[in-house]
C-alpha cells in the first residue's frame, strides 16, 4: 500500500469575540496540531467523545472548514489552498458521508438528480451513460432502480444513508471521510451500512476516513486507530494497539466504557472501571500538562504512538 496523502500539523481554532468592540480575547482550540498519513485501500479511526475535534479534521480535510495552519500533501503536491476549490481534482477524489443524510439532500430534488449532480461536474457522459452509472451505484447498495425518481423523504433512515454512500463512491474518489455515518441507525441497518462500506473499498481500494465514537464499529472497520481528547491526539496505532495495548488513560477510559452483553463479567467490567478512574485521579500529570493540554505523541513501537510527559512512565491499570 502507498501513501497518497498527508496531513500535517492541522490547526482550527475558532476565536472567542467579547467585550464593547467585539475583539478577540481567546480561542477554542478545536483542532491543536495533529499529523495524519492515508495511504490506499485503508480504513482509518478517529475516536473521541463530543466536541474532541474529530468531526472537524473531516471537515477541515475535504474544505468545508477553514484551516487555522497547516498543509495537506496530496499526491505529493501541497493542496492546501485548492482543498476549498470546488472542482479541483482534489475535490473530486476526496468525498464525504454525512451522519444525517436527510440534511446533506436537497428535499426537492429526485435521487436521480442528487446522484447525477457529482457526474456532471467530473464526468462527460451520455444520458445512458449517467443513467446505467446511477444503477450500478443503486445495487452496490441494495437498492433498485426505482429509487431514482424518489425523493429523500420516501426512504427510511438506513436506505437514505445508502444513498449518501452511493453519492460519495460516484466518482471512484481515493479517500471517503465517513462522519458518523450509522450513529443514527438500529443495529441491524448499521451492519448492512457497514458491510456495504466494505464491499465498495474491496471493489474500488478505496481508503476510508471513520469518524465515530462507537469503539465497537471502529475495532470492526478501521485498520489503524486515533484516539481525539480536546483537538489532539492521546493515542494512535494499529487496530490490536489500540484494543491490546492501550497506553492512555484517555483510551483506557473509553475502552472501559464499552457495553458487554456478558453478565458473567459485569462486575469484573465495573472493578476495571473503577481501577481505571483511580489512576486518572491519581496521576492525571503523566497525561495532560497543568493547563489540561494533551502532551506530543511520542514513538512507542513503530506502529504505536501515545501522548505521555516521559516514555518510561508509560503503562498503568489495564
Amino acid at each position: 500500500m502507498s501513501e497518497f496523502m498527508r496531513v500535517s500539523g492541522l490547526k482550527v481554532h475558532y476565536p472567542i469575540r467579547s467585550g464593547f468592540f467585539n475583539r478577540i480575547t481567546d480561542y477554542v482550540y478545536a483542532v491543536d496540531g495533529v499529523d495524519l498519513a492515508i495511504e490506499e485501500g485503508k480504513t482509518y479511526g478517529l475516536v473521541g467523545e463530543s466536541g474532541s475535534g474529530k468531526s472537524t479534521i473531516g471537515k477541515a480535510i475535504i474544505g468545508l472548514e477553514k484551516m487555522t495552519d497547516g498543509q495537506i500533501i496530496y499526491e505529493g503536491k501541497n493542496i492546501t489552498s485548492e482543498a476549498r476549490q470546488r472542482r479541483s481534482n482534489y475535490r473530486r477524489n476526496v468525498q464525504m458521508i454525512f451522519q444525517d443524510a436527510l440534511s446533506s439532500f436537497n428535499p426537492k430534488k429526485r435521487i436521480s438528480t442528487i446522484l447525477s449532480e457529482p457526474l456532471r461536474n467530473f464526468e462527460n457522459m451520455t444520458p445512458d451513460e449517467e443513467r446505467r452509472k446511477m444503477i450500478e451505484l443503486l445495487n452496490i447498495v441494495g437498492l433498485s432502480e426505482d429509487a431514482l425518481n424518489k425523493y429523500p423523504h420516501e426512504f427510511s433512515g438506513g436506505q437514505r444513508q445508502r444513498i449518501g454512500v452511493a453519492r460519495a463512491v460516484a466518482l471512484n474518489p481515493k479517500l471517503v471521510i465517513a462522519d458518523e455515518p450509522v450513529s443514527a441507525l438500529d443495529l441491524s441497518v448499521q451492519a448492512q451500512v457497514l458491510n456495504f462500506m466494505k464491499r465498495i473499498q474491496e471493489e474500488y481500494n478505496t481508503s476510508f476516513l471513520f469518524i465515530s465514537h462507537d469503539l465497537g464499529v471502529v475495532k470492526h472497520m478501521c485498520d489503524e486507530i486515533a484516539i481525539m481528547y480536546r483537538g489532539r491526539f492521546t493515542e494512535y496505532g494499529l487496530r490490536s494497539d489500540i484494543y491490546n495495548d492501550p497506553q492512555h488513560i484517555y483510551t483506557r477510559r473509553l475502552l472501559s466504557a464499552i457495553p458487554q452483553t456478558d453478565p458473567n463479567v459485569r462486575e469484573q467490567n465495573k472493578l476495571n472501571r473503577l481501577r481505571v478512574e483511580k489512576e486518572y485521579q491519581t496521576n492525571a500529570s503523566k497525561y495532560y500538562t497543568e493547563t489540561g493540554k494533551v502532551y506530543d505523541l511520542k514513538n512507542l513501537t513503530p506502529t504505536h504512538k501515545v501522548a505521555l510527559r516521559d516514555l518510561n512512565e508509560q503503562g498503568g491499570v489495564k
